[in-house]
């Protein structure tokens, strides 16, 4: 994954909003993910197809976070 990459929600995970935190579902899995509220805004930002750049920029506008950190951690959340 790059930062040029188009990343969005898959069609098979559902989710709700608790509170500023996220739960998700991946219906053809059964999994349950969470995610913190700086997670739940990522995931907010992917309900439309968007590149992974966009997304940091976003970030970088709405949290005090170094450059490299917020892009490395973005990666990282995304990949996994």
């Amino acid at each position: 994954m790059t930062l040029q990459s188009i990343v969005r929600v898959s069609a098979d995970q559902v989710s709700s909003d608790l509170n500023g935190e996220a739960a998700i579902l991946n219906l053809k899995t059964g999994t349950y993910y969470g995610l913190d509220p700086v997670g739940a805004t990522v995931w907010k930002f992917m309900e439309q197809p968007r590149s992974v750049d966009s997304i940091r920029e976003a970030m970088l506008a709405r949290y005090d976070v170094d450059a490299d950190r917020c892009e490395i951690d973005l990666l990282e959340l995304l990949e996994n």
